[in-house]
């Protein structure tokens, strides 16, 4: 099986889990027979951050203007056996055309659906198809629960399902030997000024009441003036290459979700299962649905302040080593891109016969 897939980036992680998300799928899907053509449009930022253009199960297209391109992406579409046009899509709208007319099966996958639905208002979406999402056999969302509804509602959407981010539960594994003693609590996310309030109640909080102990964050796109505590240890970018060192690093990681999409809820980033794949315990802030994904305490601990932050890390490491072997035993049985590959294959088989209303395995 061959899929043509218009979206924002494969080849870069920087600034966004997009890339990191088709990789994984791309090489859970070749293990299954399935190969992606991916086009991507060159972008400055990424580009100067790239980390690759050759993946398993993926062949990547570069292009400057969609003109350029657009024979070989009605060609590719031609001969694919379906097509997926994703949220962020430099070219959403023309790419969303040539799907929905000339693919044997089209697909629209938002991968920032509480995005999409807050700039409806206001006309922000630009790479959404310009009928909304009518025409398209089947619509994916990274994002669960009543956003499924909205999107049906506010942009036509049928059928709709979820197929939440995963993680390669072989390239993410424990590896004791990065774990520094000295650092009690680690975050990983690029600045969101949605989600900094949060951060900074959580996360830098909890470091100023802890000097005692360092605090490992890393990211980009943080502002220089931002206000590090003392005992803070920064990384302006994690190589996705050292992402796994990175988690290691720490017993516990904190996860904190962007306001956007915790009002929604059912809304796992990727970042949450390559933690847990990890073998470290996470720490989460509250959502709907967040115990549908991880049972917490014995999976997932949860945190409203930096009191839960503090309590958290004096469990001790031999019991959030526990917390941490069960999620990645969770993530194993249901959360790897394995898992994700096999629940796309079946989604776009059971729409082809309308069937979606089952449950998915």
């Amino acid at each position: 099986m061959n899929i043509a897939v218009f979206g924002l980036t494969v080849s870069s992680e920087w600034g966004n889990d997009h890339a990191k998300h088709w990789r994984g799928l791309g090489r859970a899907l070749a293990k299954l027979g399935v190969r992606l053509t991916f086009f991507e449009k060159h972008h400055a930022s990424f580009a100067d951050a790239r980390d690759g253009v050759t993946f398993p199960g993926i062949d990547v297209v570069l292009y400057d203007e969609w003109h350029a391109v657009e024979r070989t992406a009605r060609a590719a579409v031609a001969n694919a056996d379906a097509a997926i046009v994703t949220s962020l899509c430099p070219d959403g709208p023309e790419a969303a055309d040539l799907v929905r007319a000339r693919s044997r099966f089209a697909i629209f996958y938002d991968l920032d659906t509480p995005v999409t639905l807050g700039s409806l208002d206001d006309d922000r979406a630009g790479y959404l198809p310009r009928d909304g999402m009518i025409g398209f056999d089947l619509v994916l969302s990274s994002t669960g629960g009543p956003a499924l509804e909205a999107l049906a509602r506010r942009l036509g959407a049928d059928p709709v399902w979820p197929l939440y981010a995963g993680v390669d539960a072989d390239a993410f594994a424990a590896e004791p030997s990065a774990r520094r003693p000295e650092v009690a609590l680690s975050y990983l996310g690029t600045y969101a000024p949605d989600r900094q309030w949060l951060l900074a109640s959580l996360f830098l909080e909890a470091a100023r009441r802890l000097p005692q102990r360092s605090f490992l964050i890393g990211g980009a796109q943080y502002p220089h003036d931002y206000p590090w505590t003392p005992n803070t240890i920064f990384v302006r970018h994690v190589d996705p290459r050292r992402h796994r060192q990175f988690y290691a690093a720490a017993p516990l990681t904190l996860n904190v979700t962007r306001a956007s999409m915790a009002r929604m809820g059912y809304c796992p980033s990727s970042r949450l299962f390559e933690a847990a794949a990890c073998e470290t315990a996470v720490l989460s802030d509250i959502w709907d649905g967040i115990e549908t994904f991880f049972s917490p305490p014995d999976e997932i601990l949860l945190a409203q302040s930096a009191d839960d932050v503090i309590g958290a890390i004096g469990l001790g490491d031999a019991e959030l080593g526990r917390i941490g072997r069960r999620a990645r035993e969770r993530v194993l049985h249901e959360h790897s891109t394995a898992h994700r590959a096999g629940e796309l294959l079946w989604l776009m088989d059971h729409a082809s016969r309308r069937e979606v209303g089952a449950q998915a395995p």
